[in-house]
């Protein structure tokens, strides 16, 4: 099945690599973008991967499929991750699947078409790019670049997101933006960066690049150190074990009183 879901991937991945004529809609704002091929993508995704596998459900970001009765599997997908970077013509983007069995991430998938690197994940079987093995080693928060998000689309997490840049800023290596939540956990995973967090995201941002990163060896959890859920939207913090204990010890004072948005 794992085979099956990374060349239906890489299929999408070519309606990205392809596009033309792109007309971006804007959702809940200017910053929040959909296109044509967000759709086309998704239309494509929920098609192919019902095919592989029909009793599951499927949420994507474009929308979702309930089967009668009570699905054990769902497809968490991600058409376009990183829409705003897809518009704007910056190659750092990709499509995302991931399928949950019983609460549990089982599979994972990503792919960015223009670098043509596809992660995927099998629970308890490794991560891997392009077919090579990933293990990451584990380093301290001095050392280590750190990715982040910035919630853009929710404006009563500024705040927040600012006071923990400025907080990891003064002690990680560098910093980067990217603007590819599912892109950061691989990178993370592939021993690009130490650390990656946000304040907000949806199922389809974290599901397959949670598996990934944790099978790479990264510690993967909510800014509150809680497990991730995958039925609503929550904070992310992951990470090499050093650098992510670190990063989320200097983070406990910014986030207290914020608790209950994270």
């Amino acid at each position: 099945m794992l085979r099956q879901i990374m060349e239906i991937a890489q299929q999408a991945g070519e309606l990205i690599r392809t596009a033309a004529d792109i007309t971006p809609e804007e959702k809940t704002g200017f910053r929040d973008l959909v296109t044509q091929y967000d759709r086309q993508v998704q239309a494509l995704l929920q098609n192919s991967l019902r095919a592989v596998l029909p009793q599951a459900a499927f949420l994507g970001e474009e929308g979702t499929f309930r089967p009668d009765g009570d699905a054990l599997w769902e497809f968490i997908v991600d058409p376009i991750d990183g829409t705003t970077n897809f518009v704007q013509g910056f190659p750092n983007c990709c499509v995302s699947i991931g399928l949950l069995h019983r609460g549990q991430m089982e599979l994972g998938v990503i792919y960015n078409p223009f670098t043509r690197e596809l992660y995927s994940a099998r629970r308890g079987q490794g991560a891997y790019r392009n077919g090579r093995r990933l293990q990451l080693a584990d380093r301290d928060l001095q050392h280590s670049l750190c990715m982040f998000g910035s919630s853009p689309y929710y404006p009563e997490l500024t705040e927040l997101s600012l006071s923990l840049f400025g907080e990891i800023y003064a002690h990680a290596q560098d910093v980067r933006r990217f603007g590819s939540a599912a892109l950061d956990f691989c990178y993370v995973a592939d021993g690009r960066a130490g650390v990656f967090y946000e304040c907000r995201l949806c199922p389809w941002d974290i599901a397959a690049g949670s598996l990934i990163a944790q099978e790479a060896g990264a510690v993967v959890s909510t800014l509150t150190g809680q497990s991730l859920p995958f039925d609503r939207k929550c904070s992310v913090a992951v990470g090499a074990p050093t650098a992510w204990a670190q990063m989320c010890s200097r983070f406990a004072p910014h986030i207290k009183g914020w608790e209950e948005m994270l």
